[in-house]
């Protein structure tokens, strides 16, 4: 008990102060969002802003077993997406093209899933890892013209979303079209990725959130850990200082863009690889790729904290479906999440400037102290 009190809980609670102190932005950032939520559900719908907001609250739970497993089905690939734009902006860059190498990656992984006859044990497989693959050849691409051109990879892979959902359009119609629905057809059985059993009723969530919850933890490691990590993160602080310490500033940058480029190509993989879900023909650019980016901003640039804050969006995200039933349509989840964006984006400034008072009231009391 002594070991405990003298030795463990210390230690413990430094480092739950520790964490607080780096979530605080993000807290104060969702505290204000929901408070915004409310005051718009009120204006919009005075009688069911409370237990619309109390659904909103209770997100996944709404629906019991299956509605927490439908929360880890939508979350899978936002947080993917998420992390992906983590490695991106720890090293300078800012991939917003993620939309692209998901799509990329959604196509490669329906055409293996749709057309090649493979053993169950490794259709699905086989299909994760060369949507992973297109997924890191399409964000190569604006990471190498950054790289060697000094072109500035946000145009570049804006343009590449377009250019990628064109030719997944293109593709589906010529080789994985289901005429009577003008959707890819279905994936065959083997493909589907595994499934946890009724573990989550009849959710049709699978081993695609573990998978997300490994690359988080991996990317974690990378850059806590390795030297790779060390110099991306180096090349994204000061690109010249890096490249006189003798690193390869232009190698650290397509890098950066190839794992990001694959982590989204595999949250595109994961997301349609899964029974019902089918490529559209339609010119629609997904959103998970700008997902992403809320996700990033919600976790503080961290991995880790994009997987959290990929489950928090999934979760309220789920509790918006369920307040249609107090008269809010689920676009009103949208709203929410874009005021805890907005403010998450200012969060760093209010953070400094209440470090700032605290200082000036330290200040002030030491000044008291010393007149006494």
């Amino acid at each position: 008990m002594n070991l405990f009190k003298e030795k463990i809980w210390p230690k413990t609670k430094d480092v739950f102060k520790a964490s607080y102190k780096k979530m605080q932005p993000s807290l104060i950032a969702v505290g204000i969002g929901v408070f915004i939520g409310f005051i718009l559900m009120l204006i919009f719908n005075p009688g069911g802003a409370f237990p619309g907001l109390i659904r909103m609250i209770l997100g996944g739970f709404n629906g019991g077993i299956k509605g927490l497993g439908d929360v880890l089905l939508h979350a899978t690939p936002i947080i993917l997406t998420g992390v992906a734009l983590v490695v991106a902006f720890k090293t300078g860059l800012f991939n917003i093209g993620a939309s692209g190498q998901m799509i990329l990656g959604a196509y490669v992984a329906v055409h293996i899933g749709v057309l090649w006859n493979l053993p169950p044990v490794i259709h699905w497989l086989v299909a994760l890892i060369l949507g992973t693959l297109a997924g890191m050849i399409w964000g190569i691409i604006p990471g190498v013209l950054k790289a060697f051109y000094n072109t500035n990879e946000v145009v570049v892979s804006i343009m590449m979303n377009y250019i990628g959902t064109f030719l997944v359009i293109y593709l589906v119609k010529s080789n994985v079209l289901n005429f009577a629905y003008a959707k890819s057809k279905n994936i065959v059985a083997s493909a589907a990725l595994p499934r946890f059993g009724n573990l989550f009723g009849n959710s049709s969530v699978n081993i695609g959130i573990i998978i997300a919850i490994l690359c988080a933890i991996g990317i974690h490691i990378l850059f806590k850990k390795t030297t790779l990590g060390y110099q991306l993160q180096a090349s994204g602080f000061n690109r010249d200082a890096s490249r006189y310490a003798g690193m390869n500033a232009k190698k650290n940058i397509v890098t950066a863009m190839a794992i990001s480029g694959s982590l989204a190509g595999l949250a595109g993989a994961i997301m349609y690889l899964v029974p019902g879900t089918n490529l559209d023909t339609s010119f629609y650019i997904l959103p998970g790729g700008f997902d992403g980016i809320s996700v990033a901003l919600l976790g503080l640039g961290e991995p880790l904290g994009a997987l959290f804050a990929g489950l928090f969006l999934a979760h309220i995200r789920q509790g918006g479906f369920f307040m249609q039933i107090n008269g809010f349509v689920p676009q009103i989840i949208d709203m929410i999440i874009a005021a805890i964006v907005y403010v998450t984006a200012i969060s760093a400034g209010i953070q400094i400037y209440l470090q700032h008072l605290k200082k000036k009231r330290q200040e002030k009391k030491a000044e008291v102290t010393e007149n006494d």
